[in-house]
């Protein structure tokens, strides 16, 4: 009975490192991935959201101010007829 209580001991204490072995590895493998993954983002020409928001409204201003022109012009044709 003993030799089996030992035999089963130094399976689980086999297992239990082997987990250990594959959580290492597991975060290695999430360390490695996330590094590329930073560096494949840094050496896209990315606009930041700031960026983004900033060139949005002016478009939307330049729309508005092309709108009113327009009904500037329009005014303006409907007077010279």
């Amino acid at each position: 009975m003993q030799t089996r209580s030992k035999f089963l001991d130094d399976m689980s204490q086999l297992m239990t490192n082997a987990m250990g072995v594959a959580q290492g590895a597991r975060d290695e493998a999430e360390t490695a991935f996330g590094s590329m993954f930073d560096r494949l983002l840094a050496s896209r020409d990315l606009v930041t959201r700031e960026e983004f928001d900033a060139v949005r409204l002016m478009a939307q201003k330049a729309r508005e101010e092309n709108e009113s022109l327009k009904a500037r012009l329009d005014a303006l044709e409907q007077a010279a007829k």
